[in-house]
């Protein structure tokens, strides 16, 4: 029996149509799943500006927003709770001197109240945590409007 040369050059045809298609798949669910992570980060970043503004806050731009936090609040909604965040939430309220001259200040609730709406968008399961250590901040109104 002889070999048909027409057959595997046939061959080679069928298996290059395939591997296309294959990328061409791939190429197409991956650009799916791009596109829907980009319309919940804009529609969440919707939601946080006009929450922040109805709030009487000032509000960044959208890109800003999605830029920051994506569709999953980023490192805001990483592990709130956590004592490495308070510290740094509690250094930042801070009159920003190093050493022993570094004392706590009263600062402005509203300040604060910011992160809790940031959070009731991106990740609500995770303010009530929050929300208790809030609550035991001694805030005042300090920022002159």
């Amino acid at each position: 029996m002889t070999a048909n040369p027409m057959a595997s050059r046939h061959r080679w045809i069928y298996l290059g149509s395939i591997v296309l298609l294959v990328a061409m798949l791939v190429t197409g669910l991956l650009s799916f799943t791009q596109l829907h992570a980009t319309d919940l980060a804009n529609r969440k970043a919707k939601q946080l500006s006009d929450a922040l503004s109805s709030a009487g806050y000032p509000v960044p731009t959208q890109d800003q927003i999605v830029r920051t936090l994506g569709e999953d609040g980023g490192a805001v909604c990483d592990d709130p709770s956590n004592a490495l965040t308070q510290a740094q939430w509690k250094y930042g309220m801070s009159n920003g001197a190093g050493g022993p001259g570094q004392r706590p200040v009263l600062s402005d609730r509203e300040i604060v109240r910011a992160e809790a709406i940031v959070l009731s968008v991106y990740c609500p399961d995770k303010l009530a945590a929050v929300q208790d250590r809030i609550d035991g901040f001694d805030l005042r109104d300090t920022v002159r409007k």
